[in-house]
């Protein structure tokens, strides 16, 4: 025989130190207190609840600095780690409506570090990779960019620790952040179904972070639907290779959340609408006509998303969500709600014949690539020169920027907002200069209110380019915190 050990002598080996364990207790007990683990998931969708669950019965494990996109919900997910004090400190993109996970941060009980949903993932992708560090375009001319967003608030509510600075590097006329990787001493993930030697697969939108965190720990822990013998998995169907995982606990019984049940409506009339929803349908109308055949596209949550459901006969529109899908569909129907596949705003989704599935670095490497032809999001502010601000009110309201920053920064990605023309108290949300924090400098291409259409000119500023039905030029300017041009041809379109 040559030198190479044989099949047998591998299987031998496979068993003798088998990635196995009885539990999830076992699995997760060496965790020390302050190491800083990686966990996978997105919302509900993908999350590892059982070996959570371990973690939480295990007060020794505690001063946890935690790297996940979100916090989960209320006392579900990473919400039941934060309940029982055991993250010091969060790194994600997103807080959403984890109503603890923002009292704990803005109460100064809890470090937040903001970052950019697809920095985070290139972050933890590079870090699995040997890459200390790399350059992006989101951010620039953010808070990200120039620092001092709060990590930590004291009790008095002054920040006591404060996001650091990024370098700026000029490449090919356009600026780029530095940001540093992301390892962890443990990631702790989720995954469908894993064969003895670790090799994982995913289900639908599970991946999402699943996969960049697989790849970014010193140990790697898989929480499992499913264990198959060794060849069971198809080498072309594994998306994590083994060598990236280094314990694996089965749950058939996983209680799979939905955080938003979300079903396709038997009656889509607009009779008997209150007069605020008829208003935001005038908007969604109007934004769904930005769309044209072949292209491909990104939705933000809320009005961005229905927009979708107007998208007139005979046109395809290819609809990506961050969290790793290309080719969404409607809304399910009641009898066909799958845990498994939700869009990036939580709600439970369908996929069309030539979707597809993949993780969030994945993701966003299309998003920061210009794939995209069109991303429709929503604003709090947007600036005449085209600034967006969309994702905090300093010491009030904290959602986080999610991957907005990353959808504005891609350089020939055409950026249309939808948003109401005021305030609920009347103030223009449409201003000389942003108020809030921004999340991209000089980005949006057009903006669609109840009243009217921008075009954001560079080196002028807006142009009045539509009018609402019943809504005059003299409206438009009352309600409108800056100056605008008018065009000549502008009239009432919608």
């Amino acid at each position: 025989m040559g030198q190479g050990r044989s099949l047998y002598a591998v299987g031998i080996l496979c068993r003798r130190y088998s990635k196995i364990y009885a539990s999830a207790e076992k699995a997760v007990e060496d965790i020390p207190a302050g190491s800083t683990v990686l966990f996978g998931g997105f919302g509900l969708c993908g999350i590892p609840e059982r070996l959570i669950d371990a973690i939480a019965d295990n007060k020794g494990i505690d001063k946890l600095t935690a790297v996940s996109n979100n916090a989960g919900i209320d006392g579900v997910g990473l919400g039941k780690l934060l309940n029982t004090r055991q993250i010091k400190r969060m790194v994600s993109s997103y807080v959403g409506e984890n109503r603890e996970f923002a009292r704990q941060y803005l109460g100064g009980e809890l470090e937040l570090e903001l970052v950019p949903q697809g920095t985070l993932a290139e972050k933890v992708r590079a870090g699995g990779a040997g890459i200390p560090a790399f350059f992006t375009a989101t951010g620039f001319g953010t808070a990200i960019q120039h620092g001092g967003t709060p990590i930590k608030y004291g009790v008095d509510g002054v920040a006591v620790i404060e996001a650091a600075p990024r370098e700026v590097r000029e490449f090919s006329g356009r600026n780029y952040l530095m940001e540093q990787s992301i390892t962890g001493d443990f990631a702790v993930i989720k995954a469908w179904k894993a064969d003895e030697l670790g090799n994982l697969v995913f289900r639908e939108s599970a991946n999402n972070f699943n996969g960049p965190m697989a790849t970014a720990a010193t140990t790697t822990i898989a929480e499992v639907e499913e264990i198959v013998p060794v060849g069971a998995l198809r080498p072309s169907e594994i998306h994590v290779p083994g060598i990236h995982v280094h314990r694996i606990v089965e749950n058939r019984e996983c209680n799979k959340r939905i955080e938003k049940l979300t079903v396709r409506a038997d009656d889509e009339s607009e009779a008997g609408l209150a007069p605020a929803m008829l208003k935001r349908i005038r908007i969604i109308k109007r934004a769904a006509r930005e769309f044209k055949d072949g292209m491909y596209a990104n939705l933000g949550i809320g009005m961005p998303m229905l927009a979708s459901n107007y998208i007139e006969p005979g046109i395809t529109v290819h609809l990506q969500s961050e969290n790793g899908i290309l080719g969404l569909g409607p809304f399910p129907a009641k009898d066909h709600v799958d845990a498994d596949l939700i869009n990036a705003g939580k709600e439970t989704v369908t996929v069309l014949p030539g979707g597809s599935f993949f993780s969030s670095d994945t993701s966003f490497a299309m998003i920061r690539g210009s794939r995209l032809d069109l991303t429709i999001l929503g604003a709090m502010e947007v600036s005449q020169t085209g600034d967006l601000a969309n994702w905090i009110i300093p010491k009030k309201m904290v959602k986080g920027m999610g991957g907005a920053m990353d959808l504005v920064s891609a350089a020939n990605t055409r950026v249309v907002v939808t948003m109401d023309h005021c305030s609920k108290d009347g103030s223009p949300k449409i201003l000389k200069q942003c108020a809030l924090p921004l999340t991209g400098l000089a980005c949006v291409n057009r903006i669609i209110t109840d009243k009217c259409v921008f075009d954001v000119v560079p080196g002028r500023g807006l142009l009045l380019r539509e009018l609402a039905t019943g809504v005059s030029v003299a409206d438009v300017k009352s309600a409108t915190g800056c100056d605008f041009e008018v065009d000549p041809d502008a009239s009432e379109t919608y």
